[in-house]
Order: C-alpha cells, then structure tokens, then sequence
C-alpha cells in the first residue's frame, strides 16, 4: 500500500470524525512535539500537533514531524504523519485529568505503525506499536520493521510563548 493510500485513508478516518463533532464547539491548540521514536533505528523527531477538544475526556491530536536521525552510518529524515486520540474515562472532572489512554497512528514514507499508550497531562507521551515497513522501502538500506516506540513532549506554543516573555 502506498504511502498516499495510507494517508488518504487516515485523513478520511479522521475528518470523519471531526465533522461529527462539529455540533459542538471544538477548541484548537497548537503544540510543539519533540521526542526519540525507536524503529529499528534510533531517532529524534520535531514537529507540530494541533489538539483538537471538545471535552477534557477525549483529545484528538493531528501532527507532522521529521524524524532524524543515522541509518547505516549516514543522515536520514524521514516525513511522519500522526493522529491519536486520547482517553479519560472520567467524565466531567475538567481540569483534574493527569492521565490519558492513547490510541493512534503514525505513518511514513518507510511504514506504517498503529500504537497504544499513555499520556501524563496530555505533555508527557509513552508509547508502543508494531510498525508495518512498505515493500521495497528502506532508508539507507535499512528497512524499518517491527517493534515501535515512542517517546514525546507535546509543549502548548501558549506556554512556550508565556515562558518567553
């Protein structure tokens, strides 16, 4: 599958649901993502997420990042793709939540890997997945296949903005 199917069908999936929520008012919030994804290689990764709310018990986050990194020996930066959504199962306690289930996706121009985690304030993200490598893809003759971790900070540009002042 190609790597413009697999983002059609993410972007469907969610502008799905996006658009059920638009009854309701959704808040916006941007943030800055930086973090190390391990998939066979090591890597850093920067990017950006928007946070979407209707709610303090389910967020949903749609983000692009590079990861870079050395495969082989050599530079690579690979574009990545990402939509979780974040779950709390208490309902009206607003302010109070400290923790979320994560359930989302990543692909790249190398593979695709759904995950499941945990999110400490919604800033704090720890992450697992298996990552599906596409056929004849790999970076620096390395393809990227198998177990997928995740580590981020999602920091809100409010915040940054407010620490800069």
């Amino acid at each position: 599958m190609s790597f413009n199917k697999i983002f059609f069908i993410i972007s469907l999936i969610f502008s799905s649901i996006f658009f059920n929520q638009t009854k309701a008012q959704m808040t916006t919030h941007w943030l800055l993502n930086t973090g190390y994804v391990y998939q066979t290689q090591s890597f850093g990764e920067i990017g950006v997420k928007a946070l979407f709310l209707k709610n303090d018990d389910v967020l949903y986050r749609l983000g692009g990042s590079a990861l870079l990194g050395s495969a082989n020996g050599k530079f690579a930066a690979i574009p990545k793709l990402q939509g979780d959504v974040l779950l709390n199962f208490q309902k009206g306690v607003d302010l109070y939540h400290s923790h979320y289930f994560i359930l989302g996706a990543e692909a790249t121009t190398k593979y695709i890997a759904p995950k499941v985690g945990v999110s400490i304030l919604g800033i704090i993200d720890l992450t697992a997945g298996y990552g599906f490598g596409f056929s004849g893809q790999n970076i620096n003759g390395k393809e990227l296949k198998g177990l997928n971790i995740n580590f981020g900070l999602n920091l809100p540009f409010v915040m940054l903005n407010d620490m800069l002042k």
